[in-house]
């Protein structure tokens, strides 16, 4: 029960964190975009190296002895590529909103937090030559605007789902597990939560709406987890509530599955996007590096 809780705070501070991305936007002077592309390229390196080096394993561990050597693997990589499949079909069948992830420009995000600053110039995006590098079309069509602010906020929602299951699923076998994949997805949804705040801004001019939204749709972790793990609680338990080990050995290969796939498809394009040179590479090796070393260091 214990771990229960745990599980469920460190997805439930992982999933507010698009809240500080907004609070961001709206407080900060000038946007870091060298540290989100360090952060994000962290998150990514960290995420990558627990799949393939810690939580793959642990799975293997527990379907082997649960099913044998032989078939123990073979279970293992079905539901890796299983973890995968299952966020790759919620790619494919929610519509993705214009890049969520693309950075915005100083002065797109500086009246967020300066009522004295001068709107950009919008107009001039409808044009292929913006008067602002980076600039994007918040001036136009207002309800249109709405509809996109709203529509990043659901996209994120729903993708949202599956990282909060892994957070949850790792942290509740493992805690220590769990805090690592908790800060990695953390530093992934402040960008998130920049991306949904912009655009609702423009469309309302409220603040709060804007940081309301952006919180909603971090909400779809914590609450996407315990649906899920109340789902496979009800179908799969025993009499005294605990999951199976076979579960949980599937259910880590699908973590590490989900966790390789949003890394890949998600993190590494956003820092890319958001960095410069080899931004992206130094963040992703710095949290190989840090999870290599808490991981040797946990072992002696």
């Amino acid at each position: 029960m214990k771990n229960l809780w745990i599980a469920f705070g460190l997805t439930l501070f992982a999933g507010m964190t698009t809240g500080i991305g907004s609070i961001i936007a709206f407080k900060a002077r000038r946007t870091d975009y060298r540290f989100l592309s360090l952060a994000t390229g962290f998150s990514a390196g960290v995420m990558l190296y627990l799949s393939f080096v810690e939580i793959y394993f642990k799975g293997l561990e527990s379907l082997v002895e649960s099913y044998g050597d032989y078939w123990g693997h073979w279970i293992n990589a079905a539901s890796f590529f299983g973890g995968m499949l299952l966020i790759g079909l919620v790619d494919n069948l929610i519509p993705s909103a214009e890049n969520p992830h693309e950075p915005h420009a100083e002065a797109e995000t500086l009246p967020l937090h300066d009522s004295t600053a001068t709107i950009p110039d919008f107009e001039s995006t409808v044009h292929r030559k913006p008067t602002v590098e980076g600039l994007h079309n918040h001036g136009i069509h207002r309800p249109n605007l709405m509809r996109t602010g709203l529509f990043i906020a659901l996209v994120i929602g729903i993708h949202n789902f599956p990282e909060g299951l892994a957070t949850f699923f790792a942290a509740l076998e493992d805690p220590s597990l769990g805090v690592a994949i908790a800060v990695a997805i953390a530093l992934h949804n402040i960008p998130e939560g920049i991306s949904v705040s912009v655009p609702i801004f423009y469309a309302t001019g409220n603040r709060k709406r804007a940081f309301l939204y952006s919180v909603l749709s971090g909400l779809a972790e914590p609450l996407g987890a315990v649906a899920a793990y109340l789902a496979i609680r009800f179908l799969f338990a025993g009499n005294a509530g605990a999951l199976p080990p076979q579960m949980m050995g599937m259910l880590f290969g699908g973590v590490a599955g989900i966790m390789v796939y949003i890394s890949l498809d998600e993190l590494l394009p956003t820092s890319r996007a958001y960095g410069k040179g080899h931004d992206s590479l130094y963040g992703l090796v710095a949290g190989m590096l840090l999870m290599a070393l808490s991981l040797l260091l946990m072992k002696s």
